[in-house]
């Protein structure tokens, strides 16, 4: 009897999975009003090669809002040194300092406040992958020793982050 129920049990889940999947709403043209507005700018700048955009409003859990966008043509990214980006791309590279930045973002600002985190290492440790994250752009040092992540790489960084995440 505890199968059959079991049975049961796992069949009425599946049927109200495949309802909501049936009742999930679907794309239309509508929905890409940001590539939409994107094609026509690209039409009007006769880049047949097409470009990328990306662009963020940003209220962060500390309050600060940051509204920020960046566009590229395709032909001059390609053309592009990419070896230029490669510290960048490295410094997220680490969960300690993809971690570092998180609790940043979210308040933490003084090396003494991530310093109390578990899983961050020894002090010592956080102050070299806060020079990483430093060195490569993603953090600067406000008064009396408090990081901050830069207004115009907070977007950029949670762009990131989605693109990785996709």
């Amino acid at each position: 009897m505890e199968l059959e129920q079991r049975v049961a049990d796992l069949e009425r889940r599946l049927a109200a999975l495949e309802d909501a999947q049936r009742a999930a709403p679907q794309l239309d043209a509508s929905d890409f009003w940001a590539l939409n507005g994107l094609k026509e700018q690209l039409a009007q700048l006769g880049a047949a090669d097409g470009g990328v955009l990306f662009t963020g409003a940003v209220r962060l859990p500390t309050g600060e809002r940051y509204d920020w966008q960046h566009g590229a043509l395709t032909d001059e990214l390609l053309d592009d040194d990419w070896t230029r980006v490669a510290e960048p791309l490295a410094a997220l590279g680490h969960p300690v300092r993809l971690r570092l930045l998180r609790e940043i973002l979210g308040g933490r600002r003084t090396a003494a406040e991530l310093a109390e985190l578990d899983e961050v290492g020894t002090t010592g440790q956080i102050y070299h992958h806060l020079r990483q994250l430093s060195a490569a752009g993603w953090l600067h040092t406000t008064a009396r020793g408090r990081y901050a992540v830069p207004a115009g790489r907070v977007v950029p960084l949670l762009v990131a982050l989605s693109a990785a995440r996709s």
